[in-house]
């Protein structure tokens, strides 16, 4: 028995106690290396994805507060439509609107043409980071 703990301890003392057992400064650095070009791009497609989701709720929400915008103008006579602005209340932070209200004036239509106007509606988002235009022509 006494013999068996003599080999043991040998066979530990002379055991894999060499130099190269852990890594080098070079292998370290090659895997940081690794390590952040992955993350930058993991970053960079992350940062794609938040712009794209941005503009994809305005085009989705734009259309729909211009046409609430053209509902609205359709209630008011001919002669109560005029160029205005102002946002959607806090609903729809961000959102702003634009009027604009012109006469149109066509040779092809003749006497039509007095009571037809053009009716244009601006969206803009995020102080005109984004914006929707939607134009639509009533007769009054």
């Amino acid at each position: 028995m006494w013999t068996l703990k003599i080999d043991i301890c040998r066979k530990q003392a002379s055991g894999n106690l060499h130099a190269d057992s852990g890594f080098t400064l070079l292998e370290v650095m090659v895997a940081i290396s690794i390590i952040a070009i992955a993350l930058v791009s993991v970053y960079r497609m992350h940062s794609q994805t938040i712009t794209m989701n941005f503009a994809a709720r305005f085009y989705t929400t734009a259309p729909m507060l211009a046409q609430l915008k053209i509902a609205e103008l359709e209630t008011k006579s001919g002669e109560d439509l005029a160029n205005d602005s102002g946002d959607f209340g806090e609903d729809y932070s961000g959102f702003r609107w634009d009027v604009v209200v012109d006469d149109v004036e066509s040779e092809s239509l003749g006497s039509a043409a007095k009571d037809l106007k053009r009716i244009d509606v601006t969206v803009s988002f995020n102080n005109d980071e984004f914006t929707y235009d939607l134009r639509t022509y009533r007769i009054y």
